[in-house]
């Protein structure tokens, strides 16, 4: 089963192609250039590589987010397109599970880990953070590589890195099981990461591309999760911007007609 998969939720974003749960090819974008300028050079570069077309493709996998809220767009809405043009089935592989997922296959054989959390710079002084617990159908932790079961401990959200790290610390007080966290924000975090999480076993700052890791995902996804394309949707976690932009004029009119009615009536 050929799998194409699309990550415009992290700057730099990817594309990977896959044959079940073997990767193929992978090419990382650059990040100085918009998703939108660079993704049908990046697809067609890939697809054009190994003599195929969009639809060759059996499946297509996106990265939801959160993240850029124009880079989302454009990322569904292109596997929205290949999708509905190809009659072809979808996958949503939320970014922060994603990050998680790369912390526990980048990790050591001899120390995989029993947590995983993903943290990433959500600026505004924010991260998005959310924390699982690893397992596979045994219940013990997956084979390197592998795409590992999580389950949701603290869902996803963007927050100031103080209070996830205390909702975490709750959370995991007396834990000394081994926790993997990834993502771009753990370089700047590590030190209040290392005294919030007690006993933590491993940090990795470092988030490969997660294109590959969507492939997988949608490649080892029973039929119950893959969708058409109409049910593609992004996971934002926080309201875009242009919503808090109207929330906030919305707020201010509302404002100057209460202090204008005020003013009406002490005239009179």
């Amino acid at each position: 089963m050929l799998v194409l998969a699309l990550d415009t939720s992290t700057a730099a974003g990817s594309v990977a192609l896959a044959d079940g749960e073997t990767v193929l090819a992978c090419r990382v974008g650059d990040p100085s250039r918009t998703h939108g300028a660079r993704l049908p050079g990046d697809v067609k570069a890939l697809l054009d590589a190994h003599a195929l077309a969009a639809a060759d493709v059996d499946r297509y996998a996106v990265c939801s987010g959160p993240g850029s809220f124009t880079g989302l767009r454009v990322g569904l809405a292109t596997i929205q397109a290949f999708a509905l043009v190809n009659r072809r089935p979808v996958v949503t592989a939320p970014t922060l599970e994603a990050v998680a997922m790369a912390a526990v296959a980048t990790a050591a054989a001899d120390e995989r880990p029993a947590l995983a959390g993903a943290w990433m710079n959500a600026h505004r002084g924010e991260v998005f953070a959310a924390l699982y617990e690893v397992r596979d159908a045994a219940g013990a932790p997956p084979a390197r590589g592998g795409v590992p079961d999580l389950v949701e401990l603290s869902a996803p959200a963007a927050a100031a890195p103080d209070a996830v790290l205390r909702r975490w610390s709750r959370l995991l007080r007396g834990d000394s099981r081994r926790i993997a966290v990834a993502g771009d924000a753990v370089g700047r975090w590590r030190p209040a990461l290392e005294r919030s999480l007690d006993g933590i076993g491993l940090l990795a700052s470092d988030v490969p591309p997660l294109a590959p890791i969507a492939a997988r995902v949608a490649a080892a996804a029973p039929s119950r999760s893959v969708a058409g394309p109409h049910a593609v949707r992004p996971v934002y976690v926080r309201r875009p911007d242009a919503e808090l932009a109207r929330g906030r004029r919305r707020a201010a009119g509302r404002g100057r007609d209460d202090r204008s009615r005020t003013d009406r009536i002490m005239r009179a």
